[in-house]
């Protein structure tokens, strides 16, 4: 990120302080809360609804850098959402506490005010960024060195971004076999760029060459370097590590995180961690009388007991005991569980049937939710034998073993739950809960449980 980038996200960070502050201040004004003794607590309650705000904000990378024309639409999409977020935890907070009217009333104020102020120092200030964007790259000239997909992703980033897209003056080709630029869009070669920047005005080249093109990479800097243009390297860790990478500096050194997942951060962790514990809670306590019905009329049906605890691989691929309500008047207890569910299977008892057809047979696994094993929405957790065979036939399997093992999931609510016999099964599978990991989002979750319980697609191929 530029200086001048820096400097802006400061800005909008100082802006919405300044509006918390104002809305505040006016809120206390307006309803005339003065006469309420605060007990000294006026900073306290201010500071809080600042770090709050912040946490939230950088959360929800409100104060990334803006992009393109939509730079607009993009903050005011963010601002909205981080706001709801707030106005949320807020509203917990006052159905649980009491206050005194005025309190309420300020707070009311407040949630009215901040917004209004936010929506207009928003638009004065992308108002006075986008000119001085335009003034910073008029003088701007960038030439791409690559052909590849690198190349066209860092075209399609710089065209997709006005500020950028302006100064971008062609593609340097390094390698004519394997080029995805089209011919009108490349203005010179490896070997002519000397002579190419000494008839033209180049500001800086971004290469964007693998690893093992380290002879043109060393040469193009060379060039650079005589001609004064600015070099900018793209690494392709992508073809290495995949989507999922994150690079940062320790200390003098680069290195890259091999795999950054959502729920890496702290917060968004303790997001999904609080919901678990409190969503399992509620769930144990208002379905309780449906388990004392299920139990009766498993122990009615056939002999045996209620729960079947099965081996199953969860969290950094340890095995563990999962619960689930007994559906079958014998079952595989063996280790690892080789013996597989079929259609119409006879171990499958009456009532059993429908628990496994409506997923009922899972619900005990909240209380694996609430010891830590288990969160209410993740990669379902499969047997030994069928973890051993999905590592060896599907590429990055192992990442599902990075978070805990859910109830239910994404590739279960799109309908790929039931047996993995064939490799489109395999492979649906595992990339849906890839997906999934790699794009958490807490109203991903919520919108999960919506599609569990009200979509047919859940209870496709159940039996």
């Amino acid at each position: 990120m530029s200086n001048f980038q820096r400097t802006s996200n400061s800005l909008f960070v100082f802006g919405d302080i300044i509006n918390l502050c104002l809305a505040f201040y006016i809120s206390v004004y307006f309803y005339k809360v003065k006469d309420v003794d605060f007990q000294g607590s006026e900073t306290l309650i201010l500071g809080s609804l600042i770090f709050l705000w912040l946490i939230i904000g950088y959360s929800n990378r409100l104060y990334a850098e803006g992009r393109g024309e939509n730079i607009l639409t993009v903050r005011m999409g963010k601002y909205l959402k981080a706001y709801f977020i707030l106005a949320g935890i807020i509203g917990m907070i006052y159905m649980i506490f009491s206050f005194p009217t005025e309190i309420r009333n300020l707070i009311l104020a407040l949630l009215v005010g901040f917004p209004i102020l936010g929506s207009i120092t928003n638009l004065i200030m992308v108002k006075v960024y986008r000119p001085l964007q335009e003034k910073k790259n008029k003088f701007k000239s960038t030439l791409i060195a690559g052909e590849g997909y690198l190349a066209k992703k860092v075209e399609d980033f710089m065209l997709s971004n006005p500020f950028e897209g302006d100064s971008l003056q062609g593609f340097v080709l390094c390698n004519a076999e394997n080029s995805l630029i089209k011919k009108d869009r490349v203005v010179t070669t490896l070997e002519n760029l000397n002579d190419y920047l000494n008839k033209n005005y180049v500001s800086e080249i971004i290469i964007a060459l693998s690893f093992r093109e380290i002879d043109s990479i060393k040469s193009i800097v060379k060039v650079a370097d005589y001609h004064g243009a600015r070099v900018r390297f793209v690494p392709d860790y992508e073809s290495i590590f995949g989507g999922s990478f994150k690079s940062y500096h320790f200390g003098d050194l680069e290195m890259v995180n091999v795999r950054q997942l959502p729920l890496d951060e702290w917060f968004p962790n303790l997001q999904k961690t609080s919901f678990d514990i409190v969503f399992s809670t509620f769930a144990l306590l208002f379905l309780s009388p449906l388990f004392l019905l299920i139990a009766t009329l498993i122990k009615m049906e056939s002999k045996g007991p209620v729960f079947y605890c099965p081996q199953r691989i969860g969290k950094g691929g340890k095995p563990f005991k999962v619960f689930k309500f007994r559906t079958m008047s014998q079952n595989d207890n063996s280790q690892g569980g080789t013996m597989s569910t079929v259609k119409d299977d006879p171990r499958i008892t009456r009532i059993g049937k429908f628990l496994r057809k409506y997923s009922l047979d899972e619900l005990p696994q909240f209380m694996n939710v609430l010891t830590g094993e288990m969160s209410v929405i993740g990669p379902r957790p499969h047997r030994t034998y069928l973890n051993q065979l999905m590592q060896a036939s599907e590429e990055n399997y192992m990442v599902r073993h990075y978070y805990r093992p859910g109830i239910t999931g994404w590739a279960q609510v799109n309908g790929w739950r039931g047996p993995l016999e064939t490799c489109e099964q395999k492979k649906q599978r595992t990339q849906h809960d890839l997906w999934y990991l790699n794009n958490w989002s807490f109203w991903l979750d919520l919108r999960i449980i919506y599609k569990t319980i009200f979509s047919a697609k859940t209870h496709k191929s159940a039996f």
